[in-house]
C-alpha cells in the first residue's frame, strides 16, 4: 500500500485534470465484462481511489514532448490496467489484507479469481495498445510486465528474510516498481515520436523516479501516524524494506534476534510496531532510506535536462520534490 501524500501529486494532478478523466473514463469502459463478477473486483480496485500517478508520468512526458493526440491518454489507460492487475497477483502473493484503505480483493472473492480478473486487466490493457497501433509502445509496456513478474519472483525467493542485501532489494525494486515508471516516461516519448537521446532520457527519469517513490514508501510506512491508523502494513504482513535491511545490518544481536522474530517468523504484537519504529529511527535507518530516495530523486530530476523549460517539465520536476519532502515531514516532524 502506498504511503505516499495525496499533495505530494498535486502539480500533476491540477496540470492534467481534463486528460486524467479522460483516463478515467477509458478505465471504466473497459472494466465491462459480460462475466458480472469480473467487473464487479475489477470496479472495486480501479475506481478505489488510486492516485493513476503512472498514468500522469506518461501524460505530462508526452505532452512535454510536444503530443497532444489522444493516443497517449489510451496509452496511459493501459499503463494503469497493468498497475492494477500487478495489484492483484501482488496482494494475492503476499496474502495482504488491505489495499488503498480497503480490504484487498482475495480477502473477498477469493485468489482465483483475483487471480483471473488480473489477467482479464493485462488483456484489456495490451488490447488498447494494439488499438493504438504502436509496436514500440507494445514492446516497452510488455517489457515492463516480464519485468514486474521476474521482481516478484525475486521477492518471493528473499520472502521474510532479514538478511537481504542492499543490492539484492534493489534489483528487486528496480524490476518491481520502477520498470512500469520507466516505461510511463519511455511510451510518453515514443507516442510524441521523440529522438532516442529524449526517449532515454524519459525512462531513465520514471526508473529513478520509480525506485525513489518505493523507498520513500517503504520509509513512511513506520511513520507513527501510519502504524496508527493502518497497523504499520509492511510490518505487519512481515515484508522485508529497504529501511529494515539498514537497520539489521547496523543492529546487535538483540535488535537482529527481533527482527528474525517479528519479519522472519512472523510473531508479532502491538508493542512490536513502536519498538520497530524506535530501532529504525535509533539506527538512521528511515532517515538514511529518505536520504538514498532523495539521492535517486536528484538524477531523475537531473534527467529533464534536455527539454526545454515548461508547466510539464517543471511539473515532473516539482512531483519528486514534493513526494520527498512529504516523507521527511511526516518521518521527522515525529522523531
Amino acid at each position: 500500500m502506498s504511503h505516499v501524500s495525496k499533495e505530494s501529486y498535486d502539480p500533476l494532478t491540477d496540470l492534467l485534470g481534463e486528460e486524467l478523466e479522460s483516463v478515467d473514463s477509458l478505465l471504466l469502459a473497459r472494466l465491462r465484462s459480460e462475466v458480472p463478477l469480473v467487473s464487479e473486483i475489477a470496479n472495486y480496485l480501479v475506481s478505489s481511489g488510486g492516485k493513476r500517478f503512472r498514468a500522469m508520468i506518461a501524460i505530462a512526458a508526452a505532452r512535454m514532448c510536444g503530443c497532444f493526440e489522444k493516443s497517449h491518454t489510451s496509452l496511459a489507460a493501459a499503463i494503469e490496467l497493468v498497475h492494477a492487475a500487478t495489484l492483484l497477483h501482488d496482494d494475492v502473493i503476499d496474502d495482504g489484507q488491505l489495499r488503498r484503505y480497503k480490504i484487498a480483493a482475495h480477502r473477498i472473492w477469493g485468489n482465483k479469481a483475483s487471480i483471473l480478473v488480473g489477467d482479464f486487466l493485462l488483456g484489456q490493457a495490451f488490447q488498447i495498445m494494439v488499438e493504438v497501433g504502436s509496436i514500440e509502445a507494445l514492446g516497452v509496456v510488455s517489457g515492463a510486465a516480464m519485468n514486474i513478474v521476474e521482481g516478484e519472483m525475486l521477492q518471493l525467493t528473499g520472502s521474510n528474510k532479514v538478511s537481504l542485501t542492499e543490492p539484492e532489494y534493489m534489483s528487486i525494486i528496480r524490476a518491481k516498481t520502477a520498470a512500469l515508471f520507466s516505461a510511463a516516461g519511455e511510451v510518453g516519448a515514443i507516442i510524441a515520436d521523440v529522438s532516442l537521446e529524449k526517449r532515454e532520457a524519459l525512462k531513465d527519469y520514471g526508473t529513478n523516479l520509480g525506485i525513489a517513490y518505493q523507498l520513500i514508501d517503504d520509509a513512511t510506512d513506520y511513520s507513527s501516524s501510519s502504524c496508527d491508523t493502518e497497523g504499520c502494513t509492511d510490518f505487519s504482513e512481515g515484508k522485508v524494506t529497504f529501511p529494515v535491511i539498514l537497520a539489521y545490518d547496523r543492529g546487535s544481536s538483540e535488535e537482529r534476534e527481533f527482527w528474525r522474530r517479528c519479519i522472519q517468523r512472523r510473531d508479532v504484537t502491538p508493542e512490536d510496531r513502536e519498538q520497530a519504529i524506535f530501532y529504525l529511527h535509533r539506527s538512521l535507518s528511515l532517515k538514511d532510506t529518505v536520504r538514498r530516495a532523495e539521492e535517486y530523486g536528484v538524477v531523475a530530476k537531473d534527467a529533464l535536462y534536455c527539454f526545454e523549460d515548461g508547466v510539464h517539465k517543471r511539473a515532473l520536476h516539482d512531483v519528486v520534490v514534493r513526494s520527498i519532502d512529504s516523507a521527511s515531514e511526516r518521518l521527522f516532524s515525529i522523531s
